[in-house]
């Protein structure tokens, strides 16, 4: 059976906390929110026009989500979208469900106005640095010759 996806709204909120908190899990995120945590922000989340959601399903089952925001943007009209999460769970990854996802996160974001998507990979996360770049993602901005970079600071 083949993967669709739906957007979640405020009552997949738990859904997609415990979602999330497995990918943070997963990857040995050591000061990751509780499941009911996330899942009380996603309630709030969910009723946002400029965040994005999507549940991927194989009959009943959950197996993955995207979760991307929008924003404004002053070098082009309309929106600039950021892929914050995209979790396929382990045993069904490289079945096609990510690309699902991704697919129809951009065709959504797309119809909502985005004219760019960025989204954050660390470095040493080979497999999904060679997912996203054979969706067309770079890190080498077009016309130059250097990466770029991504910088964060906790407040």
């Amino acid at each position: 059976m083949a993967a669709t996806t739906r957007p979640a709204g405020p009552a997949d909120a738990h859904l997609v906390g415990w979602l999330l908190h497995d990918f943070n899990v997963e990857f040995d995120e050591e000061t990751t929110p509780s499941a009911a945590d996330f899942a009380g922000r996603f309630e709030h989340l969910l009723t946002r026009d400029d965040v994005l959601v999507l549940l991927a399903e194989e009959g009943a089952a959950t197996t993955g989500f995207a979760y991307l925001t929008l924003r404004p943007t002053p070098y082009y009209d309309g929106l600039l979208g950021q892929l914050e999460e995209l979790y396929v769970v382990p045993e069904l990854r490289d079945q096609g469900i990510g690309t699902v996802l991704l697919t129809t996160a951009v065709e959504r974001i797309v119809a909502k106005g985005a004219a760019e998507l960025h989204i954050n990979v660390d470095e040493v996360d080979v497999d999904t640095r060679r997912f996203y770049e054979r969706h067309g993602f770079v890190n080498v901005h077009p016309g130059a010759d250097y990466r770029m970079l991504c910088y964060l600071r906790e407040l």
